[in-house]
């Protein structure tokens, strides 16, 4: 039996490996315009985040892509602050780095982020190291969410927060077809425009993979969060986890 479960445990492993391949592929793949593929697909609802970290904390942006996220919390911790961001595609933070020169020129808050390459199952960092952290539609391409989670737990100095934004995956039949037709006749289309069209189907699947707003709260609350709540936002669409260490 144990030879059973070693090599059914080791087959479970070279599927998360072989899924987090895939996907680090892809990201990678559509690094040059995921900037402005964001805008599009998310009506710019993304650069709204609420800006809950504080002057001078230390915070990590998991999934960080090109930086968007860690730029507004580098406003806000400002420049005895530190941001950290974090990405699996080393084409995407090769442009954070580029977009972070070019804007520290006029603020100096950008000189305090910096840029990690790692898995977000894997953090680099010591145990309670940070105020805040951040997740930004990266959950939802993570194999292992679970461990992730519970990575930023570690990461998380006690009583500090971490925000997860995402796609809401929806329990109203109504919204799933609005999201549906969306995906379908918005940003596929638009993604071909890129060249990106296969790239970009997984968007639909992904969100029909993802956790409801109920399930991601349980699943924090699993991973060691002391308290998790879900608020659906922009109608529906988007989604919030705010979890509490």
């Amino acid at each position: 039996m144990a030879a059973v479960r070693r090599r059914s445990e080791s087959v479970s492993v070279e599927k998360f490996a072989e899924g987090a391949a895939e996907r680090q592929e892809l990201f990678n793949s559509i690094a040059p315009v995921y900037d402005k593929l964001n805008d599009v697909f998310t009506l710019g609802i993304h650069r709204l985040w609420k800006r809950w970290a504080k002057e001078g904390d230390k915070v990590l942006d998991v999934c960080c892509g090109s930086g968007d996220l860690s730029f507004l919390l580098s406003e806000k911790v400002g420049i005895n602050g530190k941001v950290i961001g974090l990405d699996f595609s080393k084409e995407l933070l090769q442009i954070a780095s580029t977009r972070q020169h070019k804007r520290s020129q006029s603020k100096a808050c950008y000189k305090n982020i910096e840029w990690f390459e790692a898995d977000a199952t894997n953090l680099p960092f010591l145990d309670s190291s940070f105020d805040a952290a951040t997740i930004g539609y990266g959950l939802r391409n993570i194999v292992d969410r679970k461990k992730a989670l519970e990575e930023m737990v570690r990461v998380l100095k006690p009583g500090s927060k971490l925000s997860v934004l995402d796609f809401n995956k929806s329990t109203s039949k109504l919204m799933c077809t609005i999201q549906e037709c969306m995906l379908d006749y918005i940003v596929v289309p638009v993604a071909s425009w890129y060249g990106l069209r296969s790239e970009y189907r997984y968007l639909n699947n992904s969100i029909k993979e993802y956790l409801t707003g109920n399930e991601l709260e349980k699943l924090a609350l699993d991973a060691g969060f002391s308290q998790a709540k879900y608020y659906e936002i922009a109608g529906g669409a988007m989604g919030n986890l705010v979890a509490t260490r």
